[in-house]
Formats: structure tokens, C-alpha cells, sequence
């Protein structure tokens, strides 16, 4: 019965290579060209040396990361300081009536000393109570607080990165993000900080990477374009500095 069975799914292999071939030759004869029998050779890898080496300068990516950010749906903002963000972030608490806030927790997210510059808000901060259902605080809160580890002017997009302290869910179930962007953390190309993650090596990955382009979008519905189903339907980035 061994045997048969082998014998059997042998033959299953060989008629669908079979049809393969046959698939793979009506192509090539329709496009009047032999087919490709040989792995091609590939003598680079990776990213041209001429995009490499392409940077614009700080204020030419502070210009484009905002006309590509903007275009996406997002808000940007260029503030001078922290202490700035504070004043702008409470203004927006007052004038959206935000009720929950939940941020990550970082060293520079505590110096903006949110939770006294919000006496009629909640301001949560992430793990901080190993008791706490945290998912259902950030599901529950009307603002997000992150830090931002990089940013990419070409693409528009921001990158957070996960970690114990810096819960993903602060930047995906809020209604608002607010995600802040020292300006020594602007890249000219996505490729400047994908990098980062090839050096460090499998072992050193953070638990997740999130690239943030504006508030959620999704046209999964008889393609109906609705802002945030999935996420945050109002972004800002915070350029400080």
C-alpha cells in the first residue's frame, strides 16, 4: 500500500509538471520569444549606489516629509521644544473635549508632563500597571502619545518601534495620534533606517515595527474610501526642534 501510495503521488507530480511546462510554452509562444530556462544573473544587491548616497538637506526634508504626510490625510506641525508640544497638545485636549489619554512610557514623554497640563483628562501611561487591561485603555482613549524613532521625508511615513514600554496599541486604537518627531530622527529615504534593522540582527529585532503614513484608511468596502477603521482617523506629526 506504501509503495502504491508513493507511486501514485509521483505521478500527481509529474502530470502537474507536465501542465506546467505546457502552461509556461503557450506563453512564451504567444509572446513569439523563447522562454527563460536560466536563473538570470544578479550582480547587485540592494539599493543603487546613486540612492544611496541621495539626502536632501534638513529643510528640504522638513518640506517634503510634510507635503507627503499631508497628502495622505495626516497633520503636520514644526514646534520648537517639548514644552512647546505640551501647550499644543493641550490646546487640542480642550478643544476636541478629550476625555482619555494614553502615552508611551518614555523619558521624553514624561518630561512634556502631560498629566498636570490635563486636569480634566485621564492620562494613562503604558504599562505602567501590570494589572491594568492596557489594550482596552488605548481602545477606550480619545488621544495617543507616541515617540517616534524615525521618519522618512520621501516617503511620508513614521516608524515606531515596539517594546514593553511602548506598547503598539498607543499608536493603532486611539482616535487621535499625536506622534512626535525630534528632527535629528528626520531621514531623507526609508532606506537610511531600515538599515538600522539589518545590523542589528534577528536576535535584536524589536517585537514590532510599525510605519505610520496618515490616520487609517481603507477602501475594503465596494471600494468606499473611510477614514479610520482601523486606526487613528486624525494623525498629527510633531516636528520638534
Amino acid at each position: 500500500m506504501g509503495d502504491t501510495h508513493q507511486e501514485w503521488l509521483a505521478q500527481l507530480e509529474a502530470e502537474s509538471k507536465a501542465k506546467q511546462e505546457a502552461f509556461m510554452n503557450g506563453i512564451a509562444k504567444k509572446l513569439k520569444r523563447p522562454r527563460v530556462l536560466e536563473k538570470p544573473e544578479r550582480p547587485f544587491r540592494g539599493a543603487p549606489d546613486f540612492w544611496n548616497e541621495f539626502e536632501w538637506g534638513l529643510e528640504e526634508r522638513i518640506q517634503k516629509f510634510t507635503t507627503n504626510f499631508q497628502s495622505a490625510g495626516g497633520h503636520v506641525s514644526r514646534l520648537s521644544s517639548l514644552e512647546v508640544v505640551k501647550q499644543f497638545i493641550t490646546a487640542k485636549a480642550e478643544e476636541m473635549s478629550a476625555k482619555y489619554v494614553i502615552r508611551q512610557d518614555q523619558p521624553e514623554l514624561e518630561q512634556l508632563g502631560l498629566e498636570a497640563a490635563l486636569p480634566h483628562s485621564t492620562v494613562s501611561v503604558w504599562n505602567s500597571d501590570h494589572d491594568e487591561h492596557w489594550k482596552a485603555r488605548a481602545a477606550e482613549a480619545d488621544f495617543g502619545v507616541v515617540m517616534a524613532d524615525y521618519a522618512a521625508a520621501y516617503t511620508g511615513s513614521i516608524t515606531v518601534l515596539s517594546a514593553e514600554n511602548k506598547g503598539r496599541s498607543v499608536s493603532l486604537l486611539p482616535t487621535v495620534l499625536f506622534a512626535i518627531i525630534p528632527l535629528e530622527k528626520l531621514h531623507t529615504r526609508l532606506g537610511e533606517i531600515l538599515v538600522n534593522f539589518d545590523q542589528a540582527g534577528r536576535a535584536h529585532l524589536p517585537a514590532g515595527i510599525h510605519f505610520i503614513s496618515g490616520p487609517s484608511r481603507s477602501a475594503d468596502i465596494e471600494n468606499d474610501l473611510t477614514i479610520g477603521v482601523h486606526g487613528p482617523g486624525i494623525v498629527y506629526a510633531l516636528l520638534v526642534g
